[in-house]
């Protein structure tokens, strides 16, 4: 596997392959010495019982991605943030490997489908005798705002609620005790709570464990995936992370305004002018009342010689009775006073106009919303989605070019262009009367100073902020739950959400989504369970492992629908394509041609896929050896060396 970048995800990508999935990991990078994260990949590096090594080069070229081994290698994840060096790696490393599968991250999401469909079609055009059901050379792209921001803004919204979602919500891991866990008819117990109220400890990797990961119990994380003999007995009191299932809302269209000229003519003009304005319609209307009285003419006829007195157009009444000169008198009146109220409209609509195409400030009253530090990608990632679920939100950032500042601008949002490390600028976000304080700028240091700030403005605000470096974010999060245990904070890290994604795509594997549970997370992937001595022929209960991997369903799309599609709406009737046969009974028997969905952690995902018929890793360049996992290995039958240690044929 090689990985090129010199960034956290790379980092952590390249952790991921080597001890969750044992592979050999090549990572390109400028320099072990320096740069973003060389030293920390350096220290993968240096470890003897990871096999991962490196390559130096300021450009990842031809020469470079050659001495990486792209000419064998299985996969190639691309994390840098530059989308065009990453298309142009991309084009480079498919050339020379028609066969490798590619990873790519992207933050252009409709870049990302051209360049998917491009990618596939130079494999056809550099390797046309390939069968691509025995080799899969398909390329991946991925964008690690697009993963976690669905995450982040479950954790600002709902605190401790944990959801896979695209599309609509569909899967929720919620917090409750056993005592209250089935009130929602759970799909499964995914994670135990620790006895402290503690849920959100632990470094971020599951504990080493057994050999069948039972060894689960960590006194400062919560113990994942148990099985359902070990929840026998609890205190019904003890909390528990359970999977519910929710239905994707209906689309339904936006539902019309009763008035909508009165909406448009009220956000045009003040209260004032409006209020003017029907003065001197009522006015002009009695006039005309008064004019067909005293006339002969009909009301019609009397409503156009007032207008024509109005605009001072009509002959004056010289010879006319007094009462008719009275009346133009006060027509010429009123068209005066017309003319300052016209000139107010004018004004007033260039006014409207203006304001709509700057930024609104917050509003007075406005109570119950999320602020949001920071739009850069991450940030108007979230941004889209808290639109989405139409959640109301005030956007701090210091940059006005930001790429979420078009998005606030084209929906009205309130927006601040201000450092929000200044004085005041909290206060004018309205951070007394807000939910929750999403600090999601680039700067560790930004984040933390912008949420100690809210703290000391209102000590029970909910804070949700984003750190770079896992153990500066598990010191942060300990001193703040300490320091105020009854407010709720949550540190989370873009890259730590994102990896098991990347690192599943780079096995062939589709990770669904992923769940953090404390600091842990839990991935959601679709497995074949054929020629998987792990589930094949085993029943739903024996292919579960405690603390490992649990089987939650089945994939009953029809042979020939391809992946299959968790975003689909779960109240589709068992038996379309797409659709998923939840709770299934422990006694069934998994058969050769069934596709299941797991929730695994990462080390029991890896395992589970060890297992599996085309899990193997590349050949070691050089060497013409292939690591045999032992998962495999378990499966065949020793034969013992001869007596005088001869091996040869064999």
């Amino acid at each position: 596997m090689v990985v090129c970048g010199d960034n956290a995800l790379a980092q952590r990508v390249a952790k991921e392959l080597a001890t969750v999935y044992k592979q050999q990991v090549v990572v390109v990078l400028p320099s072990l010495r320096g740069g973003d994260q060389g030293p920390r990949i350096a220290e993968l590096v240096g470890r003897e019982d990871l096999p991962v090594s490196a390559v130096e080069a300021q450009v990842p070229d031809d020469h470079a991605l050659q001495r990486a081994g792209i000419e064998h290698a299985g996969a190639l994840a691309l994390t840098s943030g530059d989308d065009q060096l990453n298309i142009h790696i991309a084009l480079r490393a498919r050339r020379i490997n028609p066969r490798v599968r590619l990873v790519i991250r992207m933050f252009n999401r409709t870049l990302g489908g051209y360049l998917e469909s491009l990618l596939d079609r130079a494999t056809e055009l550099h390797s046309p005798g390939l069968d691509r059901d025995a080799v899969d050379a398909s390329t991946t792209v991925l964008s690690d705002a697009d993963t976690a921001a669905p995450l982040l803004v479950a954790s600002a919204v709902v605190g401790s609620d944990k959801i896979v979602h695209a599309d609509g919500l569909l899967l929720r891991a919620k917090e409750r005790t056993l005592g209250t866990a089935t009130r929602r008819d759970p799909l499964a117990t995914l994670a135990l709570l620790p006895d402290t109220e503690d849920s959100d400890e632990g470094d971020g990797d599951e504990p080493e464990g057994g050999e069948d990961g039972q060894d689960q119990r960590d006194l400062d994380g919560p113990v994942l995936l148990p099985s359902e003999e070990a929840l026998v007995g609890l205190p019904r009191r003890r909390g528990a992370v359970v999977l519910e299932a929710i239905t994707r809302p209906r689309e339904a269209g936006p539902r019309p305004a009763r008035f909508p000229r009165l909406v448009t003519f009220k956000e045009f003009f003040s209260r004032r002018l409006r209020y003017a304005l029907l003065g001197l319609t009522l006015m002009v209307l009695t006039l005309a009342i008064v004019n067909w009285t005293i006339s002969d003419g009909s009301l019609l006829h009397a409503g156009y010689l007032t207008l024509l007195d109005v605009f001072a157009i009509n002959e004056p009444n010289i010879e006319e009775p007094p009462d008719e000169q009275l009346l133009q008198l006060l027509a010429a009146l009123a068209g005066m006073m017309m003319l300052p109220l016209l000139l107010a409209v004018v004004l007033e609509s260039y006014g409207a106009f203006r304001r709509a195409t700057s930024l609104p400030v917050p509003p007075r009253g406005l109570s119950g919303h999320v602020v949001l530090l920071g739009l850069g990608k991450v940030g108007s990632r979230v941004l889209d989605r808290l639109l989405e679920l139409e959640i109301p939100v005030v956007c701090v950032d210091r940059d006005p070019e930001a790429r979420g500042v078009e998005i606030a601008r084209a929906h009205r949002v309130p927006t601040l262009i201000a450092d929000v490390t200044k004085e005041g600028v909290l206060e004018a976000a309205k951070i007394k009367r807000s939910r929750t304080l999403l600090a999601l700028t680039s700067s560790d240091g930004t984040n933390l100073e912008a949420s100690l700030s809210a703290r000391e403005i209102r000590p029970e605000l909910r804070l949700v902020m984003r750190l770079f470096d896992e153990n500066f974010a598990t010191t942060v999060y300990r001193t703040l739950r300490d320091t105020y245990p009854a407010a709720q904070t949550r540190s989370r890290s873009v890259s730590a959400l994102a990896a098991p994604a990347f690192a599943g795509a780079m096995m062939g594997r589709q990770v669904l989504g992923a769940i953090p549970v404390g600091r842990r997370v839990l991935v959601f992937a679709a497995v074949d369970v054929r020629d998987n001595p792990l589930l094949e022929g085993r029943t739903v209960a024996e292919a579960s492992r405690a603390g490992a991997w649990r089987v939650l369903a089945l994939d009953v799309a029809a042979e020939g629908q391809g992946p299959p599609d968790l975003l689909s709406d779960l109240s589709n009737p068992v038996g379309e394509p797409g659709a998923f046969q939840w709770e299934l009974h422990p006694g069934y028997l998994l058969q050769r041609g069934d596709r299941v969905i797991v929730a695994a952690t990462r080390r029991g995902l890896g395992r589970l896929l060890e297992a599996g018929p085309q899990t193997l890793p590349s050949p070691i360049p050089g060497t013409g050896e292939t690591r045999v996992p032992d998962a495999v290995r378990r499966t065949v039958r020793r034969v013992p060396d001869p007596p005088n240690g001869d091996t040869r044929g064999g």
